[in-house]
C-alpha cells in the first residue's frame, strides 16, 4: 500500500502490474519502465545537489518527461511544482521566486519565452532541457544540461527519510484575487486523495484515463494519482480543439474523462459518433448546466456522469453518485470517502436544512496551507469548534468561502463563491441560479452572470451569453425567460449576448474576474 506520491508508482510495478502506465502520442511505457526512469531522475536531481524539501518547478505541456520530473522530484525528498504551460513570463517569474525553486524542468522552446525574467529567480541553480535542443541556452549563474544528463545510469533511492505528512507538492492557484497562492500538499493528501477518488468511481486496472486538464490544477494531477493507484493506463493529451478529445477517445479507448463544465459545454454539442468505450464521466470546478447534463446522458447512455465539487486546498469534498442524477440533477452530493463536510454560519454554527451557509471540510485532505503566507493560512485554515471530546489540541478545517446549502437527506447544494455573490437592492443573489433559468431556455451555450458596481443597486446584474450555433437570438427572450422564473430583483438589468466562448482562466473555468473588469467599463447601468 503506497504511503508517498512516488510509491503511487513503485508499488504497482512492484505488484507486476504490467499494462501501460503512460502514453503520449505514439509512445508508452509499462509500469516497470515508468519507475526505472522515475529512480533514474530521481538520482540525478540528487546528483545536482536537490535536498530535502526543496522546489522543483516542472513547466512543460503534459508529456512523459513532466510525469518523470514531478514523481523523481518526490522519489528524491524534494518537493515539485507544477506550473501552468499557459502563464506568462512575469507570472512564471513570481512563482519560481515565491518558493525558491532550485531546478527548472523546461524545453528548450518555453526556457526562450521567460529567460528574459529567470535572472530575477536568485534561488534558481539549475535548468534541466527536455525534449531536442541543438545547442543549449545560457544563463549567467545557472548551470543548463539536457534531460538525458539527469539520468545518471544508476537507480537510486531517497537519500532522506521521508514520512507522508512531509510536504510533496505546491499547487498554485489561478490568482483570481490579487497574486496566486501556493497550496502545499503532503504526501498524505495526495496519496490519500487518489484511494478515495477511486474508490467511489471504482477504478480498475483495466480502465485507460484520458488527461487533458493541466497537472498544475489538482483536478489535472488526480488522473494520473487516481490511475497509478489502481494500475490503470494514463494518456496524455494536449488538445488544441474539443473534437480532437472525441478522436483520442475512440483511439486510445478510453473509459474514463475528466473535465470541467464550461468544457463540457463545448463537447455535449458536438457528435460523438463510434465513442462506446467510456464507463465515466466527471466534472468538476463549478455549476454543471442541466441543459449540458441531459445532454450528456443521451450521448452517452452507457457512461456514468460524476458530478464533483472540490477546492485546490483540501483536494476534492463531495460527489453525486450517478443514481441520483434524477433526483437532485443540481445537487454537489456527499462527503467524498474519509471526508467529513459541514455547512456552517459566520459564527461557526451549523446551518439548518435548507439554510445557506460556507461548506466547511474536515479530513486527511485539508492541506498544508499556504506557502510563506501566514495571514491567509489562518484566514481559509482554521480549529473546529467545539473540538471532539477529550482532545486538548486543535483539529484545522478549510472554510472554503463556498455558500451552499443542505437538504434535509444531507445532500448538498452549491449557491456561489462568497466573493461571487452579487448583492444588490439589499439581496444576497446566487450567480448560479441566473444561469440556470438562462440555460435552461435551451437557446444559449454558455452564460456568465455577474455583478457590476451601480450608484443605487449596489450591483447591477449582467449577464453575458453565447448563442447556441445557428440559433438567431435576441436578449429580448432571454430576459423574458428570467421575468417568468425569477423574483424581480434577480432579473438581470442587462444580458450582453456574444459569439464564439466566453474567457478561460488558466483552469479552463469561465474567467469571471475579467468579465466584470471589462463590464465595469463598458456597461454604464440607468439610474433609478
Amino acid at each position: 500500500m503506497p504511503h508517498l506520491f512516488h510509491e503511487l508508482i513503485f508499488s504497482t510495478a512492484n505488484r507486476g502490474i504490467d499494462t501501460e502506465a503512460l502514453v503520449y502520442q505514439q509512445q508508452r511505457l509499462d509500469y516497470a519502465a515508468l519507475a526505472r526512469e522515475v529512480e533514474l531522475a530521481a538520482g540525478g536531481l540528487l546528483a545536482l545537489g536537490l535536498g530535502k524539501g526543496e522546489r522543483v518547478a516542472v513547466y512543460l505541456e503534459k508529456r512523459f518527461e513532466t510525469v518523470i520530473a514531478m514523481f523523481a522530484t518526490s522519489a528524491a525528498g524534494g518537493v515539485f511544482v507544477p506550473i501552468n504551460p499557459l502563464l506568462k513570463a512575469e507570472q512564471i517569474a513570481y512563482i519560481l521566486k515565491d518558493c525558491n525553486v532550485r531546478i527548472l524542468v523546461t524545453s528548450a522552446e518555453r526556457f526562450n519565452l521567460i529567460i528574459s525574467v529567470l535572472p530575477q529567480c536568485h534561488d534558481l541553480r539549475v535548468v534541466v532541457i527536455a525534449g531536442a535542443a541543438e545547442n543549449l541556452p545560457v544563463l549567467t549563474g545557472v548551470h543548463v544540461l539536457r534531460w538525458s544528463e539527469t539520468l545518471s545510469g544508476r537507480k537510486s533511492v531517497c537519500a532522506f527519510r521521508c514520512i507522508d505528512s512531509d510536504m510533496a507538492a505546491i499547487l498554485y492557484t489561478s490568482g483570481s484575487t490579487g497574486r496566486p497562492k501556493g497550496v502545499v500538499l503532503s504526501h498524505r493528501n495526495l496519496v490519500t486523495g487518489a484511494k478515495s477518488v477511486a474508490q467511489y468511481l471504482k477504478n480498475n486496472q483495466d480502465d485507460r484515463i484520458l488527461s487533458i486538464l493541466p497537472f498544475s490544477f489538482d483536478y489535472g494531477l488526480s488522473q494520473l494519482t487516481t490511475a497509478f493507484y489502481v494500475g490503470a493506463t494514463n494518456v496524455l493529451m494536449n488538445y488544441l480543439l474539443p473534437r480532437d478529445i472525441i478522436d483520442e477517445v475512440i483511439q486510445e479507448s478510453i473509459s474514463g474523462l475528466a473535465a470541467v463544465p464550461s468544457l463540457w459545454i463545448q463537447l455535449a454539442q458536438l457528435k460523438w459518433e463510434k465513442v462506446v468505450s467510456l464507463r465515466y464521466m466527471t466534472s468538476s470546478g463549478g455549476a454543471m448546466p442541466r441543459a449540458t447534463l441531459e445532454q450528456l446522458r443521451r450521448t452517452f447512455p452507457q457512461a456514468r456522469i460524476f458530478l464533483m465539487y472540490g477546492l485546490t486546498e483540501a483536494f476534492r469534498s463531495t460527489f453525486l453518485p450517478p443514481e441520483e442524477l434524477d433526483r437532485r440533477p443540481d445537487s454537489i452530493g456527499k462527503a467524498i470517502p474519509n471526508v467529513e463536510v459541514f455547512v456552517l454560519r459566520e459564527d461557526g454554527s451549523h446551518c439548518a436544512s435548507g439554510e445557506p451557509g460556507e461548506l466547511v471540510h474536515r479530513g486527511p485532505l485539508v492541506s498544508m496551507g499556504y506557502w510563506n503566507d501566514a495571514e491567509k493560512t489562518a484566514k481559509c485554515f482554521r480549529p473546529l469548534s467545539p473540538r471532539q471530546p477529550g482532545l486538548t489540541l486543535p483539529e484545522i478545517a478549510v472554510w472554503s468561502g463556498d455558500i451552499v446549502r443542505m437538504d434535509e437527506e444531507g445532500y448538498l447544494y452549491f449557491i456561489g463563491r462568497h466573493d461571487d455573490m452579487i448583492k444588490t437592492s439589499g439581496y444576497r443573489v446566487s450567480p448560479t441560479e441566473i444561469e440556470e433559468i438562462i440555460y435552461s431556455t435551451k437557446y444559449v451555450a454558455e452564460a456568465a452572470a455577474l455583478g457590476v458596481p451601480h450608484p443605487s443597486l449596489g450591483q447591477a446584474i449582467v449577464v453575458v451569453a453565447v448563442p447556441l450555433g445557428g440559433v438567431n437570438l435576441d436578449s429580448t427572450t432571454l430576459l423574458s425567460a428570467c421575468r417568468l422564473h425569477l423574483p424581480a430583483f434577480m432579473v438581470p438589468s442587462q444580458i450582453v449576448l456574444r459569439q464564439g466562448y466566453l474567457p478561460r482562466n488558466l483552469n479552463g473555468k469561465i474567467d469571471r474576474k475579467s468579465l466584470a473588469q471589462e463590464l465595469q467599463y463598458t456597461f454604464m447601468p440607468a439610474e433609478t
